[in-house]
């Protein structure tokens, strides 16, 4: 076997603590920069919307939404949805964030690839990932008697797989345009540009740990189904 099942999940305790390990860096990271006022005084909507329009973007609405990092694009009704914090504040966190979030909005207005073939995958991931639980924890169980049941499982969760690998490219590629945007424009002093790069560099990095995770799991059940006795 050529991951075992101590070698196994000792990887994935290890990925597990890494992902916390960068969670704990982007929440510091956001805190720090939070308290890293913008000389220019715009607030997380008023920065979303002047990048929407210096892009020749109108038909998208920016919206404030509750919760905590909830801040995402909506390509279905072309919103721009910021957590409350986000929304109101005028720092380089909240810069940062409201120009990554409209660098999605830029992605769907001018067709980026990977931002459709993503938004194309949706609904098949969301139905594979519920079914993929029950057919792994029934495969496992069932894996020497009837190991069809874990094979499906795989097979559903490598969709899962196939997105978090789509989402790198269209997290870093939003990432740059924003910070492009924002340099191009002058709209942070060098300090708040470091910091909302900085920022948006660890939030970048969740995607690539769960990413990394996701691949690891999968080998995982693969190599169980292979050696299956």
């Amino acid at each position: 076997m050529i991951l075992g099942s101590t070698t196994g999940y000792i990887l994935m305790g290890a990925i597990a603590l890494l992902g916390g390990i960068v969670q704990q860096r982007l929440k510091s990271k956001f805190a720090k920069y939070s308290k890293l006022n913008l000389q220019n005084g715009l607030s997380g909507r008023e920065i979303a919307e002047k990048m929407l329009t210096d892009n020749g973007i109108y038909d998208v609405k920016v919206i404030s939404v509750q919760g905590r990092l909830t801040d995402h694009y909506n390509p279905l009704d072309k919103t721009v949805n910021l957590s409350e914090a986000v929304y109101n504040q005028r720092n380089a966190a909240a810069a940062a964030v409201a120009a990554h979030e409209c660098g999605h909005a830029i992605q769907h207005a001018v067709g980026y690839s990977w931002l459709q073939f993503r938004s194309k995958m949706v609904p098949t991931v969301n139905i594979s990932s519920k079914i993929a639980q029950f057919a792994l924890i029934g495969g496992i169980f069932l894996v020497n008697i009837f190991p069809q049941l874990l094979l499906l499982g795989i097979l559903l969760f490598a969709t899962t797989v196939v997105f978090s690998l789509v989402t790198l490219p269209v997290e870093y590629d939003a990432s740059n345009r924003a910070l492009a945007w924002l340099e191009n424009k002058n709209m942070l002093t060098p300090d708040e540009q470091y910091g909302a790069k900085d920022a948006l560099k660890w939030a970048a990095r969740t995607y690539v740990v769960s990413a990394i995770s996701s691949i690891v799991t999968l080998v995982y059940y693969i190599m169980m189904y292979m050696n299956r006795r």
